[in-house]
């Protein structure tokens, strides 16, 4: 165990959110003590942590024998993890595999709830991942130029309701409509993907709506957009993008509107 600051325990996923949780935690003057996974985190992670473990998906007493020989106490949940890894080759240490044979169910929350039962077991908290990404999380209100026509708004609000329910069920958090119809629910796929399979069924014009539930648990997952949604919606010609404001994660902000503002797309945050 190292001596000094206070130590915040990081398991880090993909994508670049890890990487500005770190920077965030370092300006506290946190030490930042990052257990990433081979072949998802992104490698410059190691050079913002104070130490950084690398493990395999599944191997949960490794993660766990990093945190305590660091003097770990609390912790957060950064970045996605593909739910695909659950159809390949998954090889749990021993840990990993006794919470494996217990769960419920093989739904993403039931996964990562267990995995915080097993830290608290070992006097670690697992934080809202919100307190270290505050600074990109969207504020209510119209960032396009152009807003959502009325029949756009009706949209929003059947996709809403939808999404609400979906994201209750712990199936997905993004569903995609076309005058008043649901043509595409997202589940392990991911956003831009369902953005596409929708869009290739409802043609022009699609509105995109993401939402949480309402006892959505921030501990785990914060919905994301980014550059990427953007590039996917222009991709069928959709029309709108629509999030909860205070809920969801904006990466890329500027360059997401810029592309937005070019391609007549409009994203709203209420």
């Amino acid at each position: 165990m190292t001596g000094g600051a206070a130590a915040l325990g990081l398991i880090a996923g993909c994508g670049p959110l890890p990487l500005i949780a770190a920077r965030e935690a370092k300006a506290r003057g946190l030490r930042v003590v990052a257990v990433a996974l081979r072949e998802e985190t992104d490698p410059a992670l190691e050079g913002v942590a104070d130490r950084t473990g690398w493990i395999r998906v599944g191997q949960l007493g490794a993660l766990l024998r990093t945190f305590r020989r660091e003097g770990v106490t609390e912790a957060i949940m950064v970045g996605k993890v593909q739910m695909t890894h659950l159809f390949g080759r998954v090889r749990p240490d021993l840990r990993g595999a006794r919470l494996f044979a217990r769960l419920r169910d093989r739904r993403g929350d039931a996964i990562l709830e267990g995995v915080a039962e097993e830290l608290a077991k070992e006097g670690i908290t697992l934080r809202r991942c919100t307190d270290f990404l505050g600074g990109i999380l969207l504020a209510p209100g119209v960032l396009t130029r152009q807003a959502p026509t009325a029949s756009e708004r009706e949209d929003i609000r059947i996709g809403r309701e939808i999404a609400r329910t979906i994201a209750a069920l712990k199936i997905g958090q993004t569903v995609v409509v076309k005058r008043g119809t649901v043509v595409a629910v997202e589940s392990i796929e991911g956003t831009d993907a369902a953005i596409r399979r929708g869009g290739a069924l409802g043609k022009d014009g699609v509105v995109v709506v993401k939402a949480c539930r309402p006892d959505h648990d921030f501990r785990f997952d914060v919905p994301v957009i980014g550059r990427s949604t953007v590039e996917a919606l222009r991709e069928v010609r959709g029309r709108v993008l629509a999030v909860e404001a205070g809920r969801t994660l904006c990466l890329d902000r500027e360059e997401m509107v810029t592309l937005a503002d070019e391609s007549g797309i409009t994203i709203i945050a209420e």
